[in-house]
């Protein structure tokens, strides 16, 4: 008997884990591109004020996938666990599966199996990759300020390069490679001068870091200085004028703010006896912070399962309603507190740690009040208020309805 026991409750968690991987796969990649999208339009807005080339904008948005993926794992891991159990409470199975002797705590290892892999994963993001992800975009936003990436370029305005060159471009193509109607001022040594028109130019690399050459074609050549009688006139087919890009000052090293360390580098530098109080505090509480954020993916198996049995007779989506503004206030309140912690007016231990251990109270309570409570449903109050809410508002709607028509 005991063989045929465990093909069964391997088949329960097979099944369960399908239905858990749909929710959590396809919550995951909605969450990531809702996050991906809003901030894509922000970065084309200040990559083109910058003058920037559009590929900075998906390495800057590739930079940023860490911090989104380590935001909609948690909703995904709630989701996909809600969605799989209303599923189940919905068409009945769960109750099949409760009266052949399988408990909710039974029934919650395929979800905690999801939940401690889900938690690796994150620990792995917010404590090793999410800082080097960070520092790469500061990178890339240092690069863009300060014209490193070779942007700058406006079409249509006057653009200085270096101290004694002016550039002006009429249109640009294939990115920034290919220009037209192209006017060149250089000012040189002792009062002399260069101006040159072109119909086209390009780019090119050189072996030298600093100097670039624009490779012009089909132009004149101006070339005057005082001891000439006359200004210089020359008409080319090809003509190469080299530039010399200005210094660049170098981006500063990782580790200057606390999201671009890591979780070691956090323990060890806020525990250095050079570090002030100050940064002590805001060390220790982005590395809580980050604790916390990992501990609170344990909860969730127990506040989705609880959230997702609704009461009988009654197919509301009042759960999973509740469960993300469950989630996004607690993890609100997980970044007041952070911010408390960081200004020393709070120990980052007890900001951080106390708003957790009530999150998992109220996540047991309501996980207990299903699962060892006789005919516990703990969102059914929550359920019958919804409905009175509901009703009470048709009933104002319909009565103004009729005014309406009588009128």
């Amino acid at each position: 008997m005991r063989r045929p026991n465990l093909i069964i409750g391997s088949r329960i968690d097979q099944y369960l884990a399908r239905l858990i991987i749909v929710p959590l796969v396809g919550t995951l990649v909605v969450a990531s591109m809702l996050f991906v999208l809003d901030k894509m339009l922000r970065l084309f807005d200040f990559v083109a004020q910058q003058g920037g080339p559009v590929s900075v904008v998906w390495r800057m948005l590739a930079n940023m996938l860490p911090e989104y993926l380590s935001l909609g794992i948690p909703i995904g891991l709630m989701l996909g666990v809600l969605l799989a159990f209303r599923k189940l409470a919905l068409s009945s199975e769960l109750d099949v599966l409760r009266a052949v002797g399988m408990s909710y705590g039974r029934l919650l290892r395929v979800p905690y199996a999801f939940a401690l892999a889900l938690a690796l994963l994150n620990l792995a993001i917010v404590g090793f990759v999410q800082p080097y992800a960070r520092y790469a975009y500061e990178g890339l936003r240092f690069e863009l300020r300060s014209g490193a990436l070779g942007a700058s370029i406006k079409v249509g305005e006057f653009t200085k390069l270096g101290k004694t060159m002016t550039l002006r471009v009429e249109q640009s193509r294939d990115g920034g490679k290919e220009l037209t109607g192209i006017f060149v001022m250089a000012n040189g040594k002792a009062g002399k001068t260069l101006a040159v028109t072109a119909e086209h130019g390009r780019f090119m690399a050189t072996d030298d870091p600093n100097t670039i050459i624009l490779r012009l074609s089909n132009g004149t050549l101006v070339h005057d200085a005082p001891n000439f009688v006359t200004p210089r006139v020359l008409a080319f087919a090809g003509h190469d004028l080299p530039i010399d890009l200005p210094k660049m000052e170098a981006f500063r090293t990782r580790g200057g703010r606390d999201l671009e360390m890591t979780m070691p580098e956090l323990a060890r530098v806020a525990w250095e006896s050079g570090t002030s109080s100050r940064t002590r505090a805001e060390l220790r509480a982005n590395f809580h912070f980050r604790l916390v954020e990992v501990a609170t993916m344990f909860l969730l198996p127990l506040l989705g399962l609880a959230l997702a049995v609704p009461p009988k007779r009654s197919t509301s989506a009042l759960g999973v309603f509740l469960s993300i503004v469950l989630l996004v206030t607690q993890h609100k309140i997980n970044e007041y507190a952070q911010a408390l912690g960081s200004r020393g007016g709070v120990d980052p231990l007890i900001a951080l740690w106390v708003p957790f251990l009530l999150f998992a109270a109220l996540s047991w309570w309501l996980y207990r009040t299903l699962a060892h409570v006789p005919g516990g449903q703990p969102i059914g109050a929550l359920e019958r208020v919804a409905a009175k809410t509901t009703a009470a508002l048709r009933r104002r709607l319909q009565i103004r309805r009729k005014r309406g028509v009588a009128a």
